[in-house]
């Protein structure tokens, strides 16, 4: 649904906003490049981006702008109505595919990988999970093809399993992932 006003197009979905498949770091810190990785469903933003906002809202303050890539969405509505409020988003082709960026009214940034819909959920999983890691130093353009280089586990491992593209398991412990991302971000 579409609203003008002042010769203005305001997006709105006319449904609910869906709870974001989300991961974000815990503790705000900037010293890492990404703030967390997020997983939506869809490329329709008008859809998608509402939950998206509501949850940062929760977890950093209220968003008033989203930058966005000019490239993998199927629309680029440039105000969007969210909670009572028009949020402005911004399209821009130097923005890669898999980060969005929110700009928050008091002054935070949250960077986030984006996940494409389509991406296998072991693989999301362990996406969201590298963006997410407090120190983490890979790019978020870089995430999902860096995933392939992280170690098989050995049969003695205890951990949550999630898949590799080649449908092969991959047990990622928290030492292991730390130890991955150093070895990342000295490559």
């Amino acid at each position: 649904m579409t609203t003008s006003t002042l010769r203005r197009h305001i997006a709105a979905s006319p449904m609910s906003p869906s709870v974001p498949r989300l991961r974000m770091e815990p503790t705000g810190a900037r010293r890492t490049l990404l703030d967390g990785g997020w997983w939506p469903r869809s490329t329709d933003p008008v859809a998608e981006l509402p939950g998206l906002v509501l949850a940062i809202d929760g977890l950093r303050g209220p968003v008033n702008r989203l930058v966005l890539s000019m490239h993998g969405w199927d629309s680029r509505p440039r105000r969007l109505w969210v909670a009572d409020r028009v949020l402005r988003l911004g399209y821009f082709g130097s923005q890669p595919v898999s980060l969005i960026t929110a700009l928050c009214d008091n002054g935070d940034r949250v960077d986030l990988l984006v996940v494409a819909p389509g991406t296998e959920p072991g693989t999301a999983d362990a996406a969201m999970l590298l963006a997410a890691t407090t120190g983490n130093l890979v790019r978020a353009q870089h995430i999902l093809a860096r995933l392939g280089t992280l170690p098989r586990s050995g049969a003695g491992d205890t951990a949550r399993g999630v898949w590799e593209r080649d449908g092969g398991p991959l047990v990622v412990t928290a030492a292991r992932l730390t130890g991955t991302l150093q070895r990342l971000a000295s490559a």
